[in-house]
């Protein structure tokens, strides 16, 4: 099995393909309130994102953005529903927090929801620490936000890639 992370921006076709389906699965999540969280999933504002291949197959996506002074905003974590269970939204955030660490943040923050609980155990799982919601979350009951410091250990990141 071959599987290769590709850093590029949000206009990759296969990055828009992902981004289009995990959309899709968070408008039957979120209910009534897709129409508030869209309006912060908005590609515009994030200038490196990855998708991850399998055997030449897109099968997931992240990307982050700035967000204030040493600290990137973790965005747009998806990986088609038949390829969970294999590791890869791990080693898709492990990548984003090398590449974001080696662009000079310090910290990186995310946020989800609580109707994502496999998405909620995972970032538990690789170190993120539930914060106060942040921003736009802020008092937004169905958010849940999170932030880790980033390593900037490469012998970390060598061996979270190739695990």
């Amino acid at each position: 099995m071959k599987v290769e992370l590709l850093k590029t921006d949000p206009t990759h076709p296969d990055f828009m393909r992902l981004v289009a389906e995990l959309d899709k699965d968070l408008a039957i999540r979120d209910g009534d309130d897709h129409a508030f969280y869209a309006q912060f999933n908005k590609t515009g504002a994030i200038k490196n994102a990855l998708v991850l291949f399998v055997n030449d197959e897109a099968v997931g996506c992240g990307a982050f953005k700035y967000y204030e002074e040493g600290i990137a905003e973790i965005k747009r974590m998806y990986v088609k529903p038949e390829h969970r269970g294999n590791r890869y939204a791990v080693l898709i955030l492990n990548e984003l927090e090398h590449w974001a660490s080696a662009e000079g943040f310090r910290d990186a923050i995310l946020e989800t929801g609580v109707n994502q609980p496999e998405a909620i155990k995972m970032y538990h799982r690789t170190g993120y620490t539930v914060i106060s919601n942040y921003g736009q979350y802020a008092g937004v009951a169905t958010s849940v936000c999170f932030k880790k410091a980033l390593n900037t250990s490469v012998d970390n990141h060598e061996k979270l890639v190739n695990f």
